[in-house]
């Protein structure tokens, strides 16, 4: 690997074996960053492209619309227009990919956003029974709205949505439009052959015995999972004073019996086949004994965060091996590392 394009991941952190990935990341002939910190990742960069401030950017909610108990949509035009030297994350990423697929960066980047617009609609219209099928291809890119290409995009997707909305009736209604109750829609989206839900699929199946291979062996010492807290997202979250603190610390969760057990009191050392790290110790009932647990994402150090660089944490994929994968899908194993818990002092 000779370059990297990274956006807003902070890999040090959040990948397996982030102390390797920092000794290799310097090693690159080329990397750039989009992302408004200079942290822990981004501080090896050639490039850090800062996207606007969240006030800056225009906003529709296709993650919250997923998992909201309410069929609704709405859109958010920015509050604070861009400054003359600042460029949208969108056109930020359309000039990534111009330049990356050869075309240069003196293309602007409306001329991809047309590309895709032109075999979004031409798609739509051509597929076979398609109910779109008598549009206009060329009318209706003409008279799409929006002030952006992604603006224009989602106008594309509430034209041919099952409502008849546009971005138009969007603007009109600042707070939401609501659509009523969920509907039921498994059966219409279910694509497996046997059309139901398979929970035991041929591929799952045929790994059991790998995995009770591997469970007929000498059990670890400790196994160690990962958490999450409520005002903590990722690494992101840990350079905001008011969130971090109180209960939104990076601590060792171990049950009090292993801690009594060990002789473990204020810290311990925890290592794994790929590295070790001291960390303060939390005694709790709420995790079962043989089970250590700390969150994803602390550990900031090198980067200019004056917050999160001042909080007392720890790397937990320090302890992530990256030469370890989950067969069937490839992903890193961020869970059930097995290690050791040493006491300190």
């Amino acid at each position: 690997m000779k370059a990297l394009i990274c956006l807003a991941g902070n890999l040090v952190l959040s990948a397996p074996n982030g102390p390797r990935l920092d000794r290799a990341l310097p090693g690159l002939d080329f990397m750039v960053c989009v992302d408004p910190y200079l942290n822990e990742t981004t501080r090896h960069a050639d490039v850090i492209l800062p996207p606007p401030r969240i006030m800056q950017t225009p906003h529709y909610d296709f993650l919250m619309q997923i998992v909201t108990v309410r069929n609704y949509t709405r859109f958010s035009p920015a509050a604070v227009p861009l400054g003359a030297d600042q460029r949208s994350e969108a056109e930020i990423l359309a000039k990534l990919t111009l330049i990356a697929s050869g075309a240069g960066h003196q293309v602007p980047a409306e001329a991809l956003d047309q590309g895709i617009l032109s075999q979004v609609v031409g798609g739509i219209v051509d597929m076979p029974g398609s109910p779109f099928a008598d549009v206009d291809t060329e009318r209706m890119l003409a008279e799409l709205e929006g002030d952006s290409g992604p603006e224009k995009f989602l106008d594309v997707l509430l034209k041919f949505g099952s409502y008849g909305l546009t971005l138009a009736d969007l603007r009109a209604n600042p707070h939401g439009i609501d659509l009523g109750a969920l509907q039921p829609r498994l059966k219409e989206l279910l694509r497996t052959g046997s059309g139901a839900v398979e929970l035991a699929p041929p591929a799952l199946v045929a790994d059991v015995a790998r995995l009770r291979a591997r469970y007929a062996g000498q059990a670890p010492e400790f196994l160690l999972i990962g958490r999450r807290q409520l005002r903590s997202n990722n690494s992101w979250l840990h350079n905001t004073q008011s969130l971090v603190g109180g209960s939104n610390t990076c601590t060792l969760h171990i049950h009090p019996d292993d801690a009594t057990r060990l002789g473990i009191a204020d810290r311990a050392l925890v290592r794994s086949a790929a590295g070790a790290l001291e960390v303060a110790v939390e005694r709790t009932p709420k995790i079962m004994p043989g089970v250590v647990s700390l969150p994803h994402g602390w550990g900031h150090r090198g980067g200019r965060q004056r917050v999160a660089n001042t909080t007392d944490g720890v790397n937990a994929n320090t302890l992530t091996d990256d030469s370890v994968v989950d067969a069937l899908s490839g992903n890193a194993v961020f869970n059930g590392v097995p290690v050791s818990v040493l006491p300190i002092g």
